[in-house]
């Protein structure tokens, strides 16, 4: 948790809430990890994430999976055949860390009235810079 000093709330660099966070510094890595969490059998291809992901390049695609799996939260698996065949599962590390991500999105479903709101003030606060 943060530090108290002198009655102020102090986040230092090794706090686990900034750690926590560097992990969402890649956008999509939530959705992807939500992705895995509910797939059928727990693994999916490149392609298949990509498709599910509306919006996301293969490029960033890439790049969050690489970073996700070299901090453990997923493993890649490669089949021994031709054409190459590579899917993605969640570690049990992942899994762990995927149930949170999973209770922010239950919030989000139940309250998607207050998620227009906050669009329609950013929205409006962006319209009056």
């Amino acid at each position: 948790m943060p530090d108290w000093v002198e009655g102020k709330l102090y986040f230092y660099a090794d706090s686990p809430a900034r750690r926590i966070m560097d992990l969402f510094s890649v956008k999509w890595s939530s959705m992807v990890l939500h992705a895995l969490y509910h797939w059928s059998e727990g693994r999916a291809r490149t392609g298949e994430l990509q498709r599910s992901l509306q919006g996301i390049s293969k490029k960033m695609l890439f790049q969050t999976l690489k970073e996700l799996e070299s901090r453990g939260l997923i493993a890649r698996h490669v089949y021994d055949v031709v054409p190459p065949k590579v899917d993605y599962r969640l570690t049990p590390l992942g899994r762990t860390f995927a149930e949170p991500i999973e209770t922010l999105y239950q919030w989000g479903l139940e309250n998607q009235a207050a998620l227009d709101e906050m669009d329609a003030l950013h929205q409006g606060a962006a319209g009056e810079v």
